[in-house]
């Protein structure tokens, strides 16, 4: 049965994002290879949820610092736009603008964003968007359906060392669901979302390796540490994978 380490580069390879996992093409333990199966609409749905998630984190990490903005646009209850259409056009004329400016100063604006609207009818925007000199003038003033709430990623209670918890709070949606103090799913407080990023942030391309065997235990490579480690099972193979980061102990950058 093939293992593979399939590893990601990140700022010139002061981070690595590393996934380790059992070929999918093979069966659960003792059984015999499995043929293909359409996977059911919620399977597919969790697969791109977890995709998106996971490539919102790698562009946080790629491109992004802690004391970059995390952000907030919300509409007064007298501008709502009547769909999300609408909310679209409302974002793409403010964001124009705002990378406008960006380049007057020389510099690019990256963006990820997630307009939603609420089980209650309020629509607003979450925005990350790279600082720069102004930056903060900037987004304020090109939003004028209501308010802009705005602070550094690392100030956000969505921050932790691997942007985990930011990616997963930027790319949440109609399905999401939080967890209650005891343990179970909460009603979703989204009736709808639309989650998008700007086009100047490309992934590196990924290093896929055979591993010999699964190692129950991961060690950082030399000069490395391990930030953040998850490991599950994967429901249709049955197998075990990870997933971790790996941080330079002493970044150059």
């Amino acid at each position: 049965m093939a293992t593979k380490r399939k590893t990601t580069r990140l700022r010139r390879g002061e981070i690595l994002d590393v996934e380790e996992y059992h070929d999918g093409r093979y069966g659960a333990p003792g059984m015999p290879r499995q043929k293909k199966r359409k996977p059911t609409k919620e399977e597919m749905q969790r697969v791109n949820d977890l995709n998106r998630t996971r490539k919102c984190r790698m562009m946080l990490l790629q491109y992004y610092d802690p004391g970059d903005y995390f952000l907030t646009w919300t509409y007064r209850v007298t501008d709502r736009p009547e769909d999300m259409a609408a909310a679209l056009k409302d974002f793409r004329k403010a964001i124009r603008w705002a990378r406008d400016q960006y380049r007057k100063r020389g510099s690019e604006l990256r963006w990820i964003r997630n307009i939603e609207r609420g089980t209650k009818g309020a629509w607003h925007i979450h925005l990350i968007a790279n600082r720069i000199p102004g930056a903060a003038d900037i987004l304020e003033e090109a939003w004028s359906h209501g308010g802009t709430y705005i602070t550094e990623i690392k100030k956000s209670p969505y921050y932790d060392e691997d942007f985990s918890k930011l990616a997963s709070y930027i790319t949440k949606n109609e399905t999401s669901r939080e967890k209650k103090a005891d343990g179970t799913p909460a009603k979703s407080r989204i009736r709808e979302a639309n989650y998008n990023h700007s086009r100047n942030m490309p992934l590196p391309k990924p290093s896929v390796d055979k591993l010999v065997r699964w190692k129950k235990e991961v060690k950082p490579k030399k000069g490395y540490y391990i930030a953040k480690i998850h490991e599950g099972i994967n429901p249709v193979t049955g197998y075990k994978y990870r997933r971790y980061t790996m941080i330079r102990i002493h970044r150059r950058i």
